[in-house]
């Protein structure tokens, strides 16, 4: 559970990027990855909060499904919305973060 929980505190930090932006204003796909990672990370706190590993990793798998989405959505349109250096390595540090919960969630 804490070792996602690393990676969710770097999902976290692009998710706060995107929300952010002035590009999340007028861009609709874009809206909807932030609101997508917050909605992964909102189901996790709870139980972490409780210190229930087994109710985590439940919920963590449930939204697994979501988080990628959301990941691959700002790979895809990432390029279209701009090439600046803070946007791609939001969406690289995105890819690697959600490639480790995936790794640490397959080895439960």
């Amino acid at each position: 559970m804490l070792r996602i929980d690393e990676q969710v505190s770097h999902i976290w930090m692009v998710r706060t990027f995107l929300k952010h932006c002035e590009e999340a204003e007028e861009d609709d796909e874009l809206s909807e990855v932030h609101r997508d990672l917050y909605d992964f990370m909102l189901a996790l706190g709870g139980s972490l909060h409780d210190g229930d590993a087994e109710a985590y990793l439940k919920q963590a798998k449930k939204k697994l499904r979501k988080l990628r989405e959301a990941t691959d959505l700002f790979s895809e349109i990432q390029p279209e919305i701009s090439s600046h250096t803070n946007f791609q390595m939001a969406a690289q540090s995105l890819r690697l973060a959600t490639a480790q919960v995936v790794a640490l969630l397959d080895s439960e």
